[in-house]
């Protein structure tokens, strides 16, 4: 097994304030900016930074799917860590200023891939699809939160 690791980052038409607590705002925010390949998304505790638990399943390719229950922490500088009960996944969101009312926003995910033939395809091919995900998802957040 290795470690496969996934970086998207793009810049968010808002103040990095704004941004943070969007980022963790599981209740309102975070259904509105996820993408088609979010199923069944819900808030299981919480809704609002530390602590919460919020459930769905990505749908990564027709026949690839997979289940999350995601712990979220929040990190000192404000940084989001899910970490996901099922899995190794981790994704971690942060967003630093670039200016006064624009930020760029990171998400990074990490997960033990599998090994052998799978392994490989998985390593060549997870990355680009989740990272095309991940694009769409901070395209809609720079959507949802310009003035």
């Amino acid at each position: 097994m290795s470690q496969i690791h996934v970086h998207t980052e793009a810049q968010v038409p808002a103040s990095v304030d704004v941004v943070r607590r969007a980022l963790q705002d599981y209740a309102t925010i975070r259904p509105r900016i996820l993408t088609d390949e979010y199923r069944d998304y819900r808030v299981l505790e919480g809704g609002e930074g530390d602590g919460t638990v919020a459930a769905w399943t990505l749908q990564a390719t027709k026949k690839r799917s997979r289940d999350v229950i995601a712990d979220v922490d929040v990190t000192s500088a404000g940084g989001v860590v899910e970490r996901d009960r099922n899995s190794t996944l981790v994704t971690t969101w942060t967003a630093e200023p670039l200016t006064d009312s624009t930020s760029t926003v990171k998400v990074e995910t990490t997960w033990k891939g599998a090994g052998g033939v799978g392994g490989f395809f998985e390593r060549t091919f997870a990355p680009a699809g989740l990272r095309a995900i991940q694009g769409r998802v901070l395209e809609k957040l720079a959507e949802e939160l310009r003035d």
